[in-house]
Parts: C-alpha cells; sequence; structure tokens
C-alpha cells in the first residue's frame, strides 16, 4: 500500500475519520448483500445472513453517525452497544460481539493507531469465540482470528493503521476463501461461509473508502450457478422491480463479463450471474414493459435453455391484501405476580395460536426476518412483571433472546425452542400461577416431546449429506435437517412422515403457509388421513412463508 493517503485520510484515525471508516464498512456490506445472502448453505428460501449483518451494522452506526465524540474508543463502545441491540440472528450477534470485543480492546484511545487497532482486533477474536458454546471452524469466528493473527504480524512490519487494515484485509480474503477446506457442507454446496464474507466486506469497504474506490457499485463476478436462483423476500423488492427474470444460456464465444453486466445495466437492477459447467444464469429484476427484453437480448450471445419469469408486483399486492383482512391479536394481560411468556411467530396464524395459548408478547420474524435484540427486550420490558420466559422458536434467533435476557433488569428464562411445534409444546405446559423455575422445567420437558418437520421448495441445485437436490424440488427437513428432496409435495411430506416413523405416534398437526391454498392444504391433510388412517391428521393455517408446511407430531 502507497504511503501516500488520499485527501482528508491522515496516518492516524481519529473520531471523524473512524465514523467515515464504519460508514464506507456499513455501505459496502450492503452494496453485496444480496451476494452474502446467496451463499446460505442449504437450499431453503430463507438465507438472510448478508440482511442480518447489514440490519446489525446499522443499528451499530446508528448510535455514532450523529455524535460528535472526537474520542474513538468513546465512538467503538458506542458502536458495540448499537451492534448488540441491533443484533438480528446468529450471524447479527456474533458481528455485535466482534465490535464489543473491539471496543474492549481499544479501550479510552482517543485515536485508533496500529497497536490499539491490533488490540482491538485480538480482543474481537477472543470476544467472538466465548460468545460462542460450540466453535465452528470455517465460519465467521476463524476469519476473525485469522484478521488478529494478520493484525499481530502486520504491526511487527508497521505501527501504521492503514497498512495494517491492508493487511488485516488480505487475510480476510484469503481466510474466506479457505473455509470450504475447514466445513465440509461449505465445500459440498460449492460455497464460502457467508458470515466470514460479510466480515470480509466490511474492512474492504473501509480500504475502498481509504483508497477512493467507489462503494456503491458491486465488483463484476460470477458466482457458483447454485447460489443464483429465486430467493428474494418480498419486502425487499424495490419500486419498479415488476418482473424477476432468470435465464439459463449458454454463450457462442466467450462472456465478457464487464461488457454483459453493463448491457444488463440498462435493462434492469438486481443483476446476478452464475455459472456451472458450460451453463450461465442471468437474474434481474425489470419494470413490466421490459420482462422479455433480458430473454431477447440473451438470445443474440448465447443459446437458452431455461427461462422463469415471475410478477413480483402481484405477490406483494396479494400478501398486502391477506394481511389487510386479519383481525387484531388479542393477547392476555400479566400482572406483577404472572411469569410473562413472549414467543417469536413466524406466521399470523402462528400469533394467533401462542395468543389463544396465553402468551403475553409476540414478535414477528422467523425463517425470513430476524428479530433484533432490542426488539425482543422491546416486547417484555414493560410488562407489569419481572419473571419472564422467551421461546425464540428458531435456532438463528436464539442467540439474539439470550443477549436480550442478558441484557434485562428482570429474571428471563430462554427456552432453547429451535422449532415453532417445540415453541407450541412448551406454550401448552403453561398453567397460571407456575413459579418460573417450574414453568421452565415444564416447558424444557415439552420440548423434547415434538417431532418438527419442515417442508419448502429448494431454491438452488446443492449436494448435502448425501441428498443431491434440485432447484424446484419439494426439500423435507427433521428437526432443521435436510432429509430428502422430492418432484412432488406429496412425496415431501411422505418423506417427512416415513422417516420419524408417524405411526408409532398419535397426532399429526400440519400447519399451511401463505403460499398455499386453502383447498390444496386440505387435499394434503386428506391424502395424509388415507395414508395413516389410525392417526389423528389436524390442520391449521400458519401463515408463514415460502414454507409450504410446518409439521408437528406427537
Amino acid at each position: 500500500m502507497s504511503d501516500e493517503y488520499p485527501e482528508n485520510k491522515t496516518p492516524q484515525i481519529d473520531g471523524n475519520q473512524y465514523k467515515k471508516l464504519m460508514s464506507a464498512g456499513l455501505t459496502w456490506l450492503r452494496t453485496n448483500q444480496e451476494s452474502v445472502n446467496a451463499l446460505n448453505v442449504f437450499p431453503v428460501p430463507d438465507g438472510d445472513t448478508g440482511t442480518n449483518m447489514v440490519l446489525t451494522l446499522q443499528a451499530a452506526y446508528d448510535e455514532i453517525s450523529n455524535s460528535s465524540e472526537k474520542q474513538v474508543g468513546a465512538l467503538a463502545e458506542k458502536l458495540a452497544h448499537g451492534a448488540l441491540m441491533g443484533a438480528r440472528g446468529n450471524s447479527g450477534v456474533i458481528l455485535s460481539q466482534i465490535w464489543r470485543g473491539f471496543s474492549k480492546g481499544i479501550g479510552d484511545s482517543k485515536i485508533l493507531d496500529g497497536k490499539s487497532l491490533v488490540e482491538g482486533l485480538l480482543q474481537a477474536r477472543d470476544t467472538a469465540y466465548k460468545g460462542v458454546v460450540r466453535h465452528v471452524e470455517g465460519t465467521i469466528l476463524t476469519v476473525c482470528k485469522d484478521m488478529a493473527l494478520a493484525g499481530e504480524k502486520a504491526l511487527q512490519e508497521s505501527e501504521d493503521p492503514y497498512f495494517i487494515l491492508d493487511k488485516v484485509t488480505e487475510a480476510a480474503q484469503v481466510s474466506v476463501d479457505y473455509t470450504p477446506e475447514l466445513l465440509d457442507v461449505l465445500k459440498e454446496a460449492g460455497v464460502v461461509d457467508a458470515g466470514g464474507k460479510g466480515l470480509l466486506h466490511i474492512f474492504e469497504g473501509m480500504l475502498r473508502y481509504i483508497k477512493d474506490e467507489p462503494l456503491d457499485i458491486e465488483p463484476v463476478h460470477v458466482q457458483p450457478l447454485s447460489v443464483i436462483g429465486k430467493q428474494e423476500a418480498l419486502n425487499s423488492i424495490e419500486p419498479g422491480q415488476d418482473y424477476e427474470v432468470i435465464v439459463d444460456f449458454q454463450p457462442h464465444k466467450p462472456l465478457i463479463l464487464e461488457d454483459f453486466y453493463q448491457d444488463l445495466e440498462e435493462i434492469g437492477t438486481s443483476i446476478q450471474v452464475g455459472e456451472g459447467d458450460g451453463i450461465y444464469r442471468m437474474h434481474i429484476h425489470v419494470p413490466t414493459e421490459k420482462r422479455y427484453e433480458p430473454i431477447d437480448y440473451t438470445m443474440t450471445i448465447g443459446t437458452i435453455t431455461k427461462v422463469h419469469i415471475e410478477n413480483l408486483m402481484v405477490q406483494m399486492d396479494t400478501s398486502s391484501a391477506e394481511r389487510e383482512k386479519e383481525e387484531p391479536i388479542k393477547l392476555i394481560s400479566v400482572s406483577p405476580e404472572d411469569v410473562a411468556t413472549v414467543t417469536i411467530s413466524p406466521g399470523v396464524g402462528f400469533s394467533r395460536i401462542f395468543a389463544s395459548l396465553g402468551a403475553a408478547a409476540i414478535v414477528e420474524g422467523g425463517q425470513t426476518m430476524n428479530p433484533s435484540t432490542q426488539e425482543i427486550l422491546a416486547a417484555f420490558e414493560d410488562l407489569p412483571t419481572d419473571q419472564v420466559i422467551i421461546l425464540p422458536n428458531n435456532k438463528n434467533i436464539l442467540m439474539a433472546a439470550k443477549s436480550a435476557a442478558e441484557l434485562s433488569v428482570k429474571t428471563v428464562e430462554v427456552i432453547s425452542t429451535v422449532t415453532v411445534p417445540q415453541g407450541l409444546a412448551a406454550m401448552l405446559r403453561l398453567i397460571p400461577g407456575q413459579e418460573l423455575s417450574q414453568l421452565a422445567a415444564e416447558m424444557r420437558s415439552a420440548v423434547n416431546e415434538i417431532e418438527s418437520g419442515e417442508i419448502t421448495t429448494a431454491v438452488r441445485d446443492v449436494e448435502i449429506d448425501g441428498i443431491d437436490v434440485k432447484e424446484g424440488e419439494i426439500i423435507s427437513l427433521h428437526n432443521g435437517k435436510l432429509i430428502g428432496s422430492n418432484k412432488t409435495l406429496k412425496e415431501g411430506c411422505l418423506t417427512f412422515l416415513e422417516t420419524v416413523k408417524a405411526n408409532d405416534f398419535e397426532l399429526i398437526t400440519m400447519f399451511h403457509g401463505e403460499n398455499i391454498s386453502q383447498e390444496d392444504a386440505e387435499s394434503m391433510a386428506e391424502f395424509i388421513q388415507e395414508k395413516y388412517p389410525d392417526l389423528v391428521v389436524e390442520l391449521q393455517y400458519g401463515g408463514q412463508p415460502h414454507y409450504q408446511f410446518i409439521l408437528s407430531i406427537e
């Protein structure tokens, strides 16, 4: 890296410069948000690591953006607090721990010099590792560790913080690229770790700011074919992005990516390109009047093998209309002597069920949008009782729920429910007047008495645990583990029921999502009842996005 610094970037990082670096890191992470989301290993339509990290870092930066504080140490402390409160999902919580450790490492330093930067990175590593019960290498933890080691080594050459940032970012790139060698599931899926990639983008953004490189234009690159698919959340679609168009094609001659991207940018937005075995996949969002232009354009440069067009705005309008018809959900009132149960719900149907079972507070979220630590904390802090139980109902919300519990002055128990059926089973143990410890023990016992299933549509080709998944197939999950990929919804449901040996149980409850009609859901329930005549089969509306069915068997 050159000894010459761009204008307004001095060798010493003061409070003002620190804010600019963090803003640059956030901006570059947001620019690459969807590409990080696409690295989700499982072929489920809710890969949201990039989104969770962006929202976490945004909450962190909001704490310092308008601050007049000049000391870097004080700003770092504020940023760490904002990250903790805004943390979403496991990736967001780990990111908040990284900034918490970084803040501890630099202490009350007025400026960020080379020594304090490295100490911050070392403490960031230690704090992140301490915050995770079971360390898994090949994740964001490994990338953070390798960055800290690179910082120590760089400090031996120079105390210039910009030089160290450069070397640390180089190490992060190497570490991210190596994650598939440490984690078999990444190698099988043909991707690198999403959390590590997100952390890399943050530091890349800082470097890009230092070097006066643009922060709002994603570099032209090709991703694995399997990670380009239909995975946008409806609430993230921008105005004018009326249609999603995906085209698979074989180019007539070697593809010049820069020219390809430039031509596509004149047609639409949200452009992604994947490649595998000589086949390219182009993904783009376009206004209605341009919905066929990507196809016509692709035909001029190659042979089209597959086309997918989806009207995104119709989905949004339908979802909005259905939501407007829903009546308010009524929660129970709690007294100072009661134990208040707070539960996370992925859909309006589930929310109504949780409310009927006695939930004192319900936080929206689940497979697609993970609530923040602050949102979970706010749900119960004003309740007139100091005894609280939290049911996260999703493995990616568990860490945020525990953070909320630690931040509260109340006595809070987090029950490790990682599926919605587990949360419902726990709620069935709720009896007014029980002591907190007794109720928590009863709920934990209930979690082990339920089997949970999820049925959804695969968004990419991948092979996991010996199961060959093709995009568009129906995949089945048992307690979060992929167990099968089939051509039809009936086969997907049967795969789950056969895996859990349904005949050994008494009751199957099928919660259908917003992406399957009541008529089709009833038809599926009748089919299951015919296959398992000795079991009681119940059908209820869950309202969850993306997942046709969430199944509970007991």
